[in-house]
């Protein structure tokens, strides 16, 4: 992605080569799949974070929260791929 981010500003030629390259579905499919590990990542960074300040701690508490981290990332991988599809 970093490659195509740096071809895309190269010129304007190396734009429209990472746009079409991007427009197959092997390639929305990739992104989808970068862009949901991110937000699982993002999300269980705020899970840890919230667990810092001493909230869901227990047993109990951190099951609940790996329930509302799976669902909540649910949501969101599906807004993504609503969104790059």
């Amino acid at each position: 992605m970093l490659y195509a981010l740096g071809q895309s500003l190269g010129s304007e030629e190396g734009f429209a080569d990472v746009k079409a390259a991007l427009t197959s579905p092997l390639a929305k499919f990739v992104a989808w799949g970068l862009l949901s590990a991110l937000l699982y990542h993002l999300v269980a960074g705020v899970r840890h974070l919230i667990m810092d300040m001493g909230i869901g701690e227990t047993l109990e508490g951190g099951k609940l929260g790996s329930k509302i981290i799976i669902a909540v990332s649910a949501v969101l991988i599906v807004l993504a791929g609503v969104w790059i599809w």
